[in-house]
C-alpha cells in the first residue's frame, strides 16, 4: 500500500471570484470577467457558493472532512476597487475575518494574490502588457503583506500561462484577442518579473513566511516517436511549460527554451520579448529565494506535427470530443488511442503528475519544495430526488480520479521529489470561469439556487487519506 509522508498535508482549494459571489457587494470594484460575462449572457459570477456570506460554514466541513489546509485568494478589487489608490476598508476586514475562521478551524490558509481577476480598471491599461499594472500589483502585494501577518503562507500570481495564453491567443478570456504568441510570451515574461519583485520585496520584510508561485503545467508527450511529432511537443512545452520554469525556478531562460520560442514567433511573423538585464537580475535573485512551486496538473497533452493555420475550440459546455487545438507554429493536440477523458475532453493520465514532479525535482533543484495546489476531476452531477440534509452523494468517478493521481505523487516522493501539500481542485462545487455551473469539482456538492452543501463520498475518502495516509489499493 503507498503512503504519504506523516507530516503531508491534504488541502482544498478554491479561488474568490469563483466562490465568493458578492460582486458589487461592500464597495467592490469591478474585474476583467465582469461586464465581458454579463455582455456574453451565458452565466453569472453571483452568487458562485455565496462564500463571502458561508466562509465559516464551509470551513467548519473542511475541518470535519479533514482539510487540514486551504487555498483562497484575495479578490484585489475587494481592498483596492481601482487597483491603486483608495482602500476599501470593509474588503479588508472581510479577509481578516476569513483568516480569524480558519485558525478557529484549525486551518492553514495558502493565499493566492492573483487568481485571474485583475481589476477592470487596470485591465483597460493593458493587464500583464501594462507597466502601470505591474508596478500596482507590486504595490498590492507588499500591503496584503503588512496588513495580514496572521497568514504565513502566500502565492503571487496562479497559473500565468492560463492568463497570457487564453488572453491573447486562445480568446478564452478577456478581451478575447486570438493568435498573439508575441503578446502572450511578453505577458509571461512580465508576469514573471512581477512575481520576482513580490517574492524579493517579500524577503526584505523579513515576515517569517514562505512564499511561491503556482504554474499550469501538464506534461507533454509526442504523439508518436517521429522527429516531427517531438519536435512539436518541445515546441508546446516552451510555449506552456518551459519558459515559465526556466523563468522562475532557474532565473535564467534556457538557450534552448529562447531558440523553440524564437521559432514560435518566427513561424507566426511576430517580433521576439526582448528582457531587460534588470528584468533578470530580478528573476535570478527570486529563484534563489523561492520557498516553493505550485502545481496545477489535471490532464496531459500529446502534439503531432502541424502545417496549417490556428484553430482552436473550447469545449465549455461538456460536449465531449468538441475541443480542437491546432497552433499554427506548434502543432496539432492528438491523444493516442485508449486514453480516458473528461465530458471536458481533458485526459485522465496520472503518469502525467508523477512526471511533471519528477522533472521539476531532477531540473530545478533551486526550489525547495513542490505543492501540489491542484488537482482534481470536473463531474457532471445533480442532486438526487428527494435529498435531505442527510444525503451523501455519490461520486466514484473522483475517488477513482484521486486514488490514481495521488497514487502517482506518492510514487513521485518515494524517487525524491520534496512533494509536501496535495489541494484538491475544488473544495466545494464553484463557478467556472468559461463552463458557469456545470462543471462540478468539489468534495461538497452547493444546490446553487438554496446554496444548501451535501457531502459527496469523496469528501469521506478524502478525510480517512488525511488521517492515515495510507492510499487504498
Amino acid at each position: 500500500m503507498l503512503k504519504l509522508p506523516k507530516d503531508f498535508l491534504m488541502g482544498g482549494a478554491s479561488a474568490a471570484y469563483q466562490v465568493e459571489g458578492a460582486t458589487k457587494e461592500d464597495g467592490k470594484g469591478k474585474v476583467l470577467w465582469d461586464d465581458y460575462l454579463e455582455k456574453q449572457g451565458r452565466f453569472s459570477p453571483d452568487p458562485a457558493a455565496d462564500f463571502y456570506h458561508r466562509y465559516d460554514e464551509d470551513l467548519a466541513l473542511s475541518e470535519k472532512y479533514g482539510v487540514q489546509t486551504i487555498r483562497v485568494s484575495i479578490a484585489w478589487s475587494r481592498i483596492f476597487p481601482e487597483g491603486t489608490g483608495r482602500i476599501e476598508p470593509r474588503g479588508v476586514e472581510y479577509y481578516h475575518k476569513l483568516f480569524e475562521s480558519c485558525a478557529k478551524h484549525h486551518i492553514i490558509p495558502f493565499v493566492t494574490l492573483h487568481h485571474f481577476d485583475t481589476p477592470l480598471t487596470l485591465h483597460y491599461k493593458g493587464d500583464w502588457l501594462s507597466q502601470e499594472m505591474l508596478d500596482a500589483f507590486v504595490d498590492y502585494a507588499k500591503f496584503c503583506f503588512k496588513e495580514f501577518p496572521e497568514v504565513k503562507y502566500w502565492i503571487t500570481i496562479n497559473e500565468p500561462t492560463s492568463m497570457a495564453i487564453q488572453q491573447t491567443v486562445s480568446g478564452t478570456f478577456p478581451p478575447g484577442t486570438k493568435g498573439r504568441f508575441d503578446l502572450a510570451f511578453q505577458a509571461e515574461h512580465n508576469q514573471m518579473v512581477a512575481s520576482a519583485r513580490i517574492i524579493n520585496a517579500y524577503k526584505e520584510m523579513n515576515l517569517g513566511g514562505q512564499i511561491g508561485i503556482v504554474h499550469a503545467l501538464q506534461t507533454v508527450y509526442p504523439y508518436s516517436d517521429s522527429p516531427e511529432d517531438k519536435h512539436a511537443a518541445d515546441l508546446m512545452d516552451a510555449f506552456e511549460d518551459r519558459l515559465y520554469l526556466d523563468g522562475t525556478l532557474a532565473g535564467k531562460y534556457n538557450p534552448e527554451t529562447l531558440s523553440l520560442v524564437k521559432e514560435i514567433l518566427d513561424a507566426n511573423n511576430q517580433p521576439m520579448f526582448k528582457p531587460t538585464d534588470e528584468e533578470m537580475a530580478q528573476l535570478d535573485k527570486a529563484a534563489h529565494q523561492i520557498d516553493f512551486v505550485g502545481v496545477n496538473n489535471y490532464f496531459s497533452k500529446w502534439m503531432r506535427a502541424y502545417k496549417g493555420e490556428s484553430e482552436m475550440v473550447h469545449n465549455g459546455t461538456g460536449a465531449k470530443g468538441t475541443s480542437v487545438s491546432r497552433l499554427h507554429g506548434i502543432g496539432e493536440e492528438k491523444k493516442p488511442d485508449g486514453i480516458e477523458t473528461t465530458d471536458w475532453d481533458w485526459s485522465i493520465y496520472p503518469k502525467g503528475m508523477h512526471d511533471i514532479l519528477m522533472r521539476i525535482h531532477n531540473e530545478y533543484p533551486l526550489v525547495p519544495a513542490i505543492y501540489v495546489t491542484e488537482n482534481g476531476i470536473g463531474l457532471k452531477e445533480s442532486l438526487p430526488e428527494g435529498a435531505t440534509s442527510d444525503t451523501i452523494i455519490d461520486d466514484p468517478k473522483r475517488i477513482d480520479y484521486l486514488k490514481k493521481y495521488i497514487s502517482a505523487i506518492a510514487e513521485a516522493i518515494n524517487e525524491g521529489a520534496n512533494v509536501k501539500v496535495y489541494f484538491i481542485w475544488s473544495l466545494q462545487d464553484q463557478f467556472s470561469w468559461t463552463n458557469g455551473y456545470s462543471k462540478r469539482y468539489g468534495l461538497f456538492f452547493v444546490d446553487f439556487p438554496t446554496q444548501k452543501r451535501y457531502v459527496k463520498k469523496s469528501a469521506l475518502w478524502f478525510k480517512k487519506l488525511s488521517e492515515t495516509h495510507e492510499i487504498p489499493e
